[in-house]
């Protein structure tokens, strides 16, 4: 049966083409989470470095899960260039600092001991800071401390305001139509996040401990790896970001309040399994609640649509007063073969395809679409490079080869216009665009030629497990950031970053605070205006 991708919506390709401008002052903002191993390979059992600052205060350098778990992170820019243009400062300075530690570059983690083993990320005395370690505990206690550790990239993604006020009168108005118009991308994107996980899918296989005394269905590598023949992205497969209980809910991204409504049952409805955790053991504080969801940040899935938040504000609420103001991508597995974890072609091609979820038809979602999305990604994380692989569709089975294909012609459309618009304004005169496209292309017909492939390739022609396989990879990324030290003026800047974030982890911490547990109640409230707003 056959099987369209979305085309473009005319008008809205029309506003793109009527001011090019708009693609060049596109937002782009990443966040990048990498362990931090000793040189034999195994976590690092250090605190969080005093050099890179604090954890709860920088703007850059921080912790994920776990306290070896560094993210680091940029700040909104108008071009990819920029954009990990500071992602690689960032990496540049901190490599600089960890001594003889190394980043490991793979989405799957190094070899790991038991879930004792792995500390959780700590950020000083302050109620805030007490809150954050407590999250994480339950999320160990829920998941397992060992699915934490898996890493990835971030991708944060905003057109630019007056792209709305272009096409809405007044600022609710304007603010209605941003917030439904990353609701469409949104639904476009989860449809086809597939064709990301195959395109940049960069796990295909792991150490043997990373699964030790749990049933699997990988099959062994050598003896230390285990892998999926014609696997992608065993993270976003069932060995990664999984729960039983977030799979009871179908999330409807038809409209903002329809996507509340199942966050504020998430956050408000006890689940069986938490309650027999217990939010108090003996040790203290297990979990900040027993809900489904702890806070906002619990949900998984593959693009969360976000708004920044003010001080003390919830995430819920932040959307709910201001509208969405940006999407973040959470399906990019981290790029081993790139000493930052992604390359600017793929952020390139990231941006087009985003465009693309933007402005091409956008159908409403049901059930039975999540589910069929929900199989395609599963198929495609374990058996993407399969000769002859069909996806399910509402129309019925398709060729992914044949779909892939239909999103990139698509794609390439708007990549010329992004090219177009990058001459108009002084940029390259190289079709950039267009030729992370193409390079999508040779790899939709050429599996050998995904990342995922590449790797499975690597482990073979060197005879070497997973294991090693990253641990060269992490020895030649410190080696090159290390080769490219920052200058005296770009060293001061990030020195004094981390020293200024050191005093204002300082001032939260003074004496003052209200006790713990009113400011828990406080900050795990959520308002009658969320509660009203989403009815």
């Amino acid at each position: 049966m056959t099987h369209r991708a979305p085309s473009l919506r005319a008008p809205l390709l029309a506003a793109l083409k009527s001011d090019l401008s708009l693609l060049t002052e596109l937002g782009h903002g990443i966040e990048k989470e990498s362990l931090r191993v000793r040189p034999d390979g195994a976590l690092s059992e250090q605190p969080h470095p005093r050099a890179l600052g604090s954890a709860l205060t920088h703007p850059n350098i921080t912790t994920d899960f776990s306290e070896a778990q560094l993210e680091l992170i940029t700040g909104v820019h108008g071009s990819v260039e920029a954009c990990l243009g500071e992602l690689r400062d960032v990496h540049r300075f901190v490599t600089a600092k960890l001594g003889q530690e190394r980043l490991w570059p793979t989405s799957m983690p190094c070899v790991l001991g038991t879930d004792a083993d792995i500390p959780l990320g700590r950020y000083g005395t302050s109620n805030i800071a007490r809150a954050k370690t407590i999250y994480r505990s339950g999320l160990g206690y829920r998941y397992g401390r060992l699915m934490q550790t898996i890493s990835g990239v971030h991708y944060n993604f905003s057109l630019p305001d007056r792209y709305f006020s272009q096409q809405a009168a007044g600022s609710s108005a304007e603010r209605a139509l941003r917030t439904s118009s990353y609701f469409d991308l949104i639904r476009n994107f989860r449809r086809y996040a597939w064709l990301l996980m195959y395109l940049f899918g960069a796990s295909p296989a792991i150490c043997r401990s990373f699964v030790k005394g749990r049933e699997h269905h990988l099959e062994p590598f050598d003896e230390g790896s285990l892998h999926l023949p014609y696997g992608t992205s065993l993270r976003m497969g069932r060995l990664g970001y999984q729960s039983d209980a977030q799979s009871e809910l179908h999330v409807s991204y038809n409209s903002l309040d329809a996507y509340a409504d199942t966050i504020i049952d998430a956050l408000t409805r006890p689940h069986p399994a938490y309650q027999a955790i217990g939010v108090k053991g003996e040790d203290g504080y297990r979990q900040l609640n027993d809900s489904i969801i702890q806070i906002e940040n619990e949900f998984y899935g593959a693009i969360r649509p976000k708004q920044p938040t003010e001080s003390g504000e919830r995430p819920l609420l932040a959307l709910k007063r201001r509208g969405v103001a940006y999407v973040e991508v959470r399906c990019l597995d981290l790029n081993p073969f790139d000493a930052i974890g992604i390359s600017e072609q793929d952020a390139r091609f990231i941006d087009t395809f985003l465009l693309y979820c933007l402005i091409g038809d956008s159908e409403p979602d049901c059930q039975e679409a999540s589910q069929i999305m929900n199989q395609n990604q599963q198929r495609v994380v374990e058996e993407g490079r399969r000769p002859g692989l069909s996806l399910e569709t509402m129309d019925g089975s398709a060729a992914m080869q044949d779909v892939a294909t239909q999103v990139l012609d698509q794609c390439a459309e708007l990549a010329a216009l992004q090219d177009e618009a990058a001459r108009e304004s002084g940029g390259s005169e190289q079709p950039l665009f267009t030729e992370a496209v193409e390079q999508a292309r040779t790899r939709v017909a050429d599996p050998d030629s995904t990342p995922s492939a590449r790797i499975l390739e690597r482990m073979r022609a060197e005879q070497v497990p997973f294991f090693r396989f990253a641990m060269n990879q992490a020895d030649a990324h410190r080696k090159a950031l290390l080769d490219m030290p920052l200058n005296e003026a770009e060293a001061e800047h990030f020195a004094k970053l981390a020293s200024e974030s050191l005093a204002q982890q300082q001032v939260l911490e003074a004496p003052g605070e209200p006790p713990f547990e009113a400011f828990l109640e406080q900050y795990l409230a959520l308002p009658p205006e969320a509660l009203a707003a989403a009815s």
